[in-house]
């Protein structure tokens, strides 16, 4: 689901509707709060790209991305 990609941990998802989509980032919303770490994301009807770096860290992958990006996927697995 993940791909590293200029210094950055990239997904691209697809949903059955926009209101999926919707119900996916809702879903994300405690973990993201949890984590303290706020990815980059953009909606289009029922495609969601997702963008995870650590500014603090100048723009690179670090440990805080890669587990955000786990539990992103396990949420992901458990809506679709």
């Amino acid at each position: 689901m993940w791909k590293e990609e200029n210094n950055s941990l990239i997904a691209h998802l697809e949903f059955k509707n926009f209101v999926a989509a919707l119900e996916y980032m809702q879903a994300c919303v405690a973990a993201i709060e949890e984590a303290n770490h706020h990815p980059e994301w953009t909606n289009n009807y029922n495609k969601l790209s997702i963008k995870l770096t650590t500014h603090d860290a100048g723009n690179i992958i670090t440990t805080k991305d890669r587990k955000l990006a786990v539990v992103l996927e396990e949420i992901y697995c458990q809506l679709v």
